[in-house]
């Protein structure tokens, strides 16, 4: 135990030195273990990892579900969705923040990234509501969270990775992120409709749509959402695993480009190595964080940790309210794969020794994360907005998402205290 906690402050000394986090855990993960072990064995498990990890047919699901994500961005997909909601709800006091938030759940679901729905959805709603009088903090804010759903909302690549970590069923996992995804989008509605109630200045109603406009808007959006079904009606029915739902999302996506005209070399150029930058930057740091892993193993950290916490005789639930509360410290601080890569390892077994079902455990994670995406002083969403957005001061978009932050509490309690509303429909599968 005092070995794993002098390398989890070496670890945090390196990252705060500005050492990347997939590098630090690894460095940390192999010297501790050589020093636990011999540095022979630690040598031929750095290298074990490293092979294993790549060649993993479990893990060909990460690429192809951001390759899908990318087609699908490219197709201009975030312009017909925005349209869309915009059509039904911008007539309404605060409408186009609402429509902002109904548009990034529906692009996040083919996505699965939040800082790529947080930007693009900016370039998109920004001038409309700008347009309409807006106030800035409004604005951003829903922007802001809204791009947070990116890593729920199915298919989520760090759904995928617990998944992995944690040998749980992804297929049950993403199952389990549908109805807590549907659930933040109508916090995030309902934090508007406070908000505009309260001073209806800040987001003042747009003009009405007719119905004959409004049903002519879905159909720019058909295609992705049978995309949508396809992939994740096909894991839920059992008729493919995740990793062929990812070749078929993918090859999907592929034809909803070029139906749409627009795919060119260059355009595919810039998504094969789009795509192949992410998927390294995410092996890279998977790699790390697996080395670290069994450093942390071979101490026996996560059990002697387990044993601690049950030999405190406290309810079950406050020990899960305590590891939310490191979530929310270490997410101001950590990005929120890296944070779930470094902490996952480290706390599933002993949630799992408390009796806590792990598909409910990994939607919590996932929804804590998403609160530390708008959480400062970090807030990635939040930088994002700001590197889009130059001319939006820092804190007026903090300003703007304490309304999200607030239902995000909210979520997350429900979720704690009703499992069944992350476990019904994996448990139906």
């Amino acid at each position: 135990m005092e070995a794993s906690l002098i390398g989890f402050a070496v670890l945090l000394i390196l990252i705060f030195l500005r050492l990347p986090i997939a590098f630090a855990m690894a460095l940390v993960g192999f010297i501790g273990f050589g020093e636990c072990v011999n540095y022979h064995a630690s040598l031929s498990m750095v290298s074990t990892v490293a092979s294993e990890t790549g060649m993993d047919y479990g893990l060909s699901v990460v690429p192809l579900f951001i390759l899908m994500g990318n087609f699908v961005t490219e197709a201009g997909l975030s312009n017909e969705l925005y349209n869309s909601s915009y059509a039904f709800l911008g007539h309404r006091r605060g409408g186009l923040a609402m429509a902002t938030i109904v548009a990034c759940g529906g692009f996040s679901a083919v996505c699965g990234s939040s800082l790529a729905t947080a930007a693009t959805m900016s370039k998109v709603a920004m001038p409309s509501m700008r347009k309409f009088g807006y106030a800035d903090s409004l604005a951003t804010g829903s922007i802001a969270a809204g791009g947070t759903l990116g890593i729920l909302i199915p298919p989520s690549v760090i759904l995928i990775i617990y998944g992995i970590m944690t040998e749980t069923d992804i297929g049950k996992l993403f199952a389990a992120g549908v109805l807590p995804g549907m659930l933040g989008i109508c916090c995030y509605l309902g934090a508007i409709y406070f908000a505009t109630k309260r001073n209806p200045e800040i987001g003042p109603p747009g003009e009405r749509v007719s119905w004959d406009k409004r049903i002519d808007s879905l159909k720019g959006i058909w295609g992705v959402l049978l995309l949508f079904f396809i992939v994740m009606g096909g894991i839920y029915a059992g008729i493919f695993t995740p990793t062929e739902a990812a070749g078929i999302g993918a090859t999907g996506a592929f034809f909803f480009i070029w139906g749409r005209g627009k795919l060119t070399l260059p355009l595919l150029k810039t998504v094969l190595i789009s795509t192949a930058t992410t998927t390294a930057m995410i092996f890279t740091i998977l790699i790390g964080a697996l080395i670290f892993a069994n450093f942390v193993n071979v101490v026996g950290m996560p059990f002697a940790l387990a044993d601690f916490v049950l030999s405190w005789n406290v309810a079950p639930l406050l020990v899960v309210v305590i590891l939310m509360a490191i979530y929310v410290v270490l997410g101001c601080v950590l990005e929120s794969l890296s944070m779930i890569m470094l902490t996952v390892p480290v706390f599933y077994p002993m949630i799992e020794a408390l009796g806590f079902d792990l598909i409910w455990f990994g939607i919590v994670v996932v929804c804590i994360t998403e609160i530390s995406l708008i959480t400062p002083p970090i807030g990635l969403n939040v930088f994002v907005l700001k590197a889009v957005l130059p001319d939006v001061k820092l804190g007026t978009i903090f300003k703007g998402v304490t309304p999200f932050w607030m239902a995000d509490i909210v979520r997350l309690t429900l979720i704690v205290l009703f499992p069944p509303i992350s476990l019904l429909l994996a448990n139906m599968m």
